[in-house]
């Protein structure tokens, strides 16, 4: 009896080690650094924490079903190339056919890294030219520490770690890179990171040449006819020098006294452009975009009453509900477009892009940002809004072939938090109400076709071919005004994103008197003590009171404004 009962214990004990084994061993090879709950969930999670708990439920997107098929993919690694982004921040680029075999739950993929931990890969949106799907992921604490930087494996979470047949090739840097490229009817336009790195000086256009294909020696060399803060227009290829080349034709610069190509994801396609419609028109609105669904609605219809036609929205990686409300707006009748542009701190070339990519469709433009509205103190005698409340201003009856109006200049009002300490329910024109006493900067509405061909802008205008001139309005005649300084969660999570192309991070003390910044901010993301009455000199309701005028609804349960 004695005997028995030793023999079942000792079964026991053994069947214990195996199964505590395998249960190690299975943890660690699916989730180094989760830490493991019944029920995870997401929390915040800053750049030195890399403890992340996730939500891997999340299912694919509509405006990206038809991307993907719902196949298994076999445990093996995806074809990627990443790209190490500010915050140490990975963006992965599936290639375009690995694209088509992932799994349509994009949910529960993560990046293993060579030093066999793994984070979260979320899924982050399509590249467009050719459509790549592409995944964001944390770079852990532990791979900082031994450079260079390897780039990732993108695998399914319970999959088995994919063979390693060679080195993981190096994390390619956002700060020197080709990330897009557009092709004209007459060239290639190169968007490039690294090349030009200081503001107002630029390389020679015979430093460099673009190169069409993988390598230096054996890529298709053409002249680079412009050199431009981040843009750069080539030469088009003769077809038959590019013919021999098999599948898609990667598109560089090279730097001519270097003899090496800047890494690229852009690629050589057919011309291309933004949907005409059934007519070309007279004026769209273009602006780049971060996490703002709950802002745009009242956007584009306050905007479109006034003469918009068509929105173009440059989408920097957004992670709200942004395809809905637009898929919505559209429902409604709106023509609203969105272009994938996840490249931090590119807002210029974003609209240097914009211009060339709507040319067809759109015949002026408007760069304005979500947070501004434009306004007429004369529009307070009209019971309804018009087109011809921004046409008037550059109709063909106005705008004469001899005048040669390329552009008409609007100053802007910006305005404090006015109390808000969160993002007012009835929209920011009715919520925020107080202001800084002096115009700062100017938007502008640009002829297309009077750009000139350098693309050169400053955000603010764009510098326009000989003959052009910029028409400056007063801004007792016209304004934007700029609801730039919201109630504090609402300015903290976007202002990071938008500062421009030469304060690279807020937080960083480079360019510390630039205009981009805030006032009294400082270089730390801690509300500032009395930061709802800041930058309240004047209290202006005029804009309020107009838009209640024309989109206030009454209903059972009170007013509300049409974009609720």
């Amino acid at each position: 009896m004695a005997r028995k009962v030793r023999t079942a214990f000792l079964y026991i004990v053994v069947t214990f080690i195996f199964c505590a084994t395998l249960y190690h061993h299975l943890l660690h090879d699916s989730a180094t650094i989760y830490h493991l709950s019944p029920s995870p969930t997401f929390h915040s999670t800053s750049a030195a924490n890399n403890a992340i708990h996730e939500n891997l439920t999340a299912s694919t997107p509509p405006h990206v079903a038809h991307l993907v098929t719902p196949s298994l993919v076999a445990s093996r690694s995806l074809s990627t190339t990443s790209i190490l982004l500010p915050d140490w921040e990975v963006l992965v680029v599936v290639s375009l056919e690995d694209t088509q075999l992932l799994e349509s739950d994009f949910g529960d993929y993560v990046c293993l890294f060579n030093t066999n931990e793994v984070s979260p890969a979320k899924y982050a949106g399509v590249l467009p030219f050719p459509n790549r799907a592409t995944f964001k992921c944390v770079l852990p604490v532990r791979v900082r520490r031994k450079q260079p930087f390897k780039q990732p494996i993108l695998k399914k979470l319970l999959e088995n770690e994919p063979e390693k047949n060679s080195t993981p090739p190096v994390l390619l840097r956002w700060t020197h890179l080709v990330y897009d490229s557009l092709t004209t009817d007459s060239d290639v336009i190169l968007f490039v990171k690294g090349v030009n790195n200081r503001q107002g000086i630029n390389r020679e256009q015979k430093e460099l040449r673009c190169v069409f294909g993988d390598d230096v020696i054996n890529g298709v060399k053409t002249a680079v006819t412009a050199s431009m803060q981040e843009v750069f227009r080539c030469q088009r290829p003769e077809p038959t020098a590019v013919s021999a080349v098999s599948g898609r034709i990667k598109v560089s610069v090279e730097i001519v006294s270097e003899n090496r190509m800047v890494p690229s994801v852009a690629y050589y396609t057919p011309a291309r452009s933004l949907e005409k419609g059934h007519q070309k028109s007279l004026l769209c609105a273009c602006t780049m975009v971060y996490n703002v669904a709950k802002f745009l609605k009242e956007w584009v219809l306050y905007h479109s009453k006034i003469g918009v036609e068509k929105f173009l929205l440059y989408d920097n990686g957004s992670d709200d509900d942004l395809a809905e409300v637009v898929e919505e707006l559209v429902k409604e009748g709106f023509d609203v477009k969105t272009y994938f542009w996840f490249w931090p701190k590119t807002q210029e070339a974003g609209f240097s892009h914009s211009s060339v990519y709507a040319k067809s469709a759109c015949t002026w433009m408007i760069f304005i940002d979500v947070d501004e509205f434009v306004y007429s103190p004369s529009w307070h005698d009209s019971i309804n809004p018009s087109n011809s409340m921004l046409q008037s201003l550059i109709s063909p009856e106005k705008v004469s072939t001899n005048s040669k109006l390329g552009q008409v200049s609007i100053g802007c009002h910006e305005f404090g938090p006015s109390n808000q300490n969160r993002h007012p329910k009835m929209g920011v024109t009715q919520g925020y109400n107080c202001r800084r006493k002096y115009e700062n900067r100017h938007k502008s509405m640009t002829l297309l076709s009077a750009i000139d061909d350098s693309l050169l802008n400053v955000i603010h205008h764009f510098g326009l071919k000989p003959g052009y001139k910029t028409r400056k309005l007063s801004t007792k005649d016209m304004v934007v005004n700029h609801y730039k300084y919201q109630a504090w969660p609402e300015f903290k999570a976007k202002f990071r994103r938008r500062v421009s192309a030469y304060v690279l991070d807020w937080t960083q003390k480079v360019n510390p008197k630039s205009k981009d910044r805030t006032p009294g901010l400082g270089f730390l993301p801690t509300e500032p003590k009395g930061w709802p009455q800041k930058f309240c000199e004047v209290h202006d309701s005029e804009l309020k009171e107009l838009t209640w005028k024309w989109f206030s609804i009454k209903s059972r349960l009170g007013y509300q404004m049409t974009w609720q």
